[in-house]
């Protein structure tokens, strides 16, 4: 039988620009090879399968080449180049710390340093999965690591730099590997598809690339399987049913039955789904991260952030547009959630099933006609309540103020519609289409409909009669009045607060209220709205205004806990006090 070679070792590159996504290390070897700055200490990390090793042999290659070429790469013509291609070179060392770990190895190694190179300039050794020497052999290497002899070069490398002690880390130049994008590793394996005359289809490579998670080495090892298996023609089918990946389409065809609302339609696609052997949990981070690429499709400058084949991107584009953006973020809320209770849940499919109707009646809710914008404007100063409310294809403006008369205007005509009195009735929970408003609460279903609006009273926690039906009375009573419905909620501090001193009319429109602290006034102000409401309707002014001041020239500390009463109850009686210490008495604190 013949021999045959993996195509992760077969097409592993050989020189810095066949390596595959990592310009920005190659690049810096070459330049430090070229001006003569090469470290006595290299540290490569990163993920597996992305070029640390390969890139590691390029480079040791490169320095004892002895016709290094215009492009910094070796000749492969010299004869440190060709030792090197059978793998007999004297000058490099390779070394695997994860059987050579102990100090013994490391001492051998220590040894071996101190010979000069018989070929070449340099000696290199590379020491791979390094972060897998013990404490002590770290330890051991310190000295020579840091103090090498001038034809020495070390080159680590390692998947887990945060197991390496630091102070090898130190003594380092460390080079992070980033994982390979789909993209390259796409492109890579279609030139590989290419020269071993394979057909292939760029979906398919796609699939394989994404499946590999940025390791090229484990991108060729699916390759190699999915060869096997289909012999020389590698397609997208045979790839989703062989490596347990669930078909884009599956996705595509569930989103088309959420936004018809077709529940059954995306139950029964479900359905298949387990039926294939999926389980849920994989159809939910699936349809989350297909939510995710419709989403990133709505702008066409971040439609380059999806990894995918250009035919699915299309699709992905065409399927973006008919979405709504507040749909797909609402949805991928409901899979995210979703996914937190899915180990914990006991029935996992029904959670998913509830998880696709909650989804669909998201859209069946956000669907049709376009929905009522309402901008509603109120103002703290004045009682005018100005409601705006979008619609298309009219622009419809409600003014809504203290008399019992809304003015309703449109582009066409403006019409007065008075409003008969409104009976006292208790608060009422807003329903949908009615916007609550201070006092009021106006029906934007009578829009839509073509009716006159009708405003119902909602009064306010604290309430008062009809100003019509009641007698003038002053800013004192009104006042004393506001400190009782403030008792009767349970605020008595407050109201204490609100009738220790009187409020005085400054001019017609300015109520001034001297506070004892800045607490008292925080707290006023937090009612301030209500009072406000509450004296414009007694006083039949609607343009009054509250001025607290902090009286700063009380410097008398009241006393508040029991050590400080009962100082002060002494000073006044000190007869207090000898009977406290007769007695043996405590002070209740």
């Amino acid at each position: 039988m013949e021999n045959f070679i993996v195509s992760a070792r077969k097409y592993r590159p050989q020189t810095f620009d066949n390596v595959v996504g990592q310009s920005h290390i190659t690049s810096t070897l070459k330049n430090a090879i070229r001006s003569h700055h090469v470290a006595q200490a290299y540290l490569f990390c990163g993920p597996r399968g992305v070029g640390k090793t390969t890139c590691a042999r390029i480079l040791a290659k490169t320095i004892n080449c002895t016709h290094i070429t215009k492009g910094i790469e070796a000749c492969d013509e010299c004869e440190s180049c060709e030792s090197f291609n059978s793998g007999h070179s004297l000058n490099i060392y390779e070394l695997d710390a994860a059987s050579n770990n102990s100090v013994e190895d490391i001492r051998n190694l220590i040894n071996q340093v101190s010979f000069a190179p018989q070929l070449g300039s340099h000696k290199i050794y590379i020491i791979d999965e390094v972060h897998m020497l013990s404490q002590a052999a770290f330890n051991a290497f310190l000295k020579t690591l840091e103090e090498p002899p001038k034809h020495a070069i070390f080159i680590l490398a390692t998947t887990e730099k945060h197991k390496i002690i630091p102070t090898i880390l130190s003594r380092c130049q460390i080079f992070d590997f980033n994982r390979i994008k789909v993209e390259d590793i796409a492109t890579r394996l279609s030139l590989i598809a290419q020269h071993e005359a394979i057909t292939s289809e760029p979906d398919a490579l796609h699939m394989i690339s994404q499946k590999a998670d940025g390791s090229l080495r484990d991108a060729l090892s699916i390759f190699d399987q999915m060869v096997s298996l289909t012999g020389n023609n590698i397609t997208y089918k045979t790839v989703i049913d062989n490596l347990s990946i669930l078909d884009y389409d599956y996705y595509f065809k569930v989103t088309d039955a959420l936004l018809e609302k077709n529940t059954s339609s995306a139950l029964l696609l479900f359905n298949e789904i387990l039926n294939k052997g999926f389980d849920g949990h994989h159809f939910i981070n699936g349809f989350a991260e297909h939510l995710r690429n419709l989403l990133v499709c709505k702008d066409e400058i971040t439609l380059q952030l999806l990894e995918v084949s250009a035919s699915v991107r299309e699709r992905y584009r065409l399927q973006s547009k008919k979405t709504d953006t507040g749909f797909l973020l609402s949805g991928l809320n409901i899979l995210n959630k979703a996914d937190v209770q899915y180990k914990a849940s006991r029935n996992q499919r029904l959670l998913v099933e509830i998880t696709l109707l909650q989804l669909c009646s998201h859209q069946a809710g956000s669907s049709g006609v376009e929905k009522k914008s309402e901008v509603i404007s109120i103002s703290p100063i004045s009682p005018v309540i100005k409601t705006e409310v979008k619609q298309n294809p009219v622009k419809t403006t409600i003014e809504v103020k203290e008399e019992t008369t809304a003015y309703i205007q449109t582009p066409e005509k403006k019409t007065t519609a008075p409003i008969p009195p409104s009976q006292e009735s208790s608060p009422a929970k807003p329903s949908n289409g009615n916007i609550p408003l201070k006092g009021k609460m106006l029906s934007i279903a009578s829009f839509t409909n073509g009716n006159t609006p009708s405003v119902k009273e909602n009064h306010s926690e604290y309430q008062t009669t009809n100003p019509k039906h009641q007698e003038e009375i002053s800013l004192e009573d009104a006042w004393v009045n506001f400190s009782k419905e403030l008792k009767k909620k349970k605020k008595v501090n407050l109201a204490t607060s609100l009738t220790n001193r009187k409020p005085v009319m400054e001019d017609a429109s300015t109520i001034s209220f001297n506070v004892q602290n800045q607490v008292q006034a925080d707290e006023i102000e937090a009612i301030k709205i209500d009072l406000l409401s509450y004296l414009r309707s007694a006083l039949k002014n609607t343009s009054l205004q509250l001025k607290l001041i902090v009286d700063k020239n009380e410097t008398e500390r009241k006393p508040y806990t029991g050590e400080e009463k009962f100082q002060r109850l002494s000073e006044k009686n000190p007869a207090l006090n000898k009977l406290r210490q007769q007695f043996n008495l405590e002070i209740d604190y």
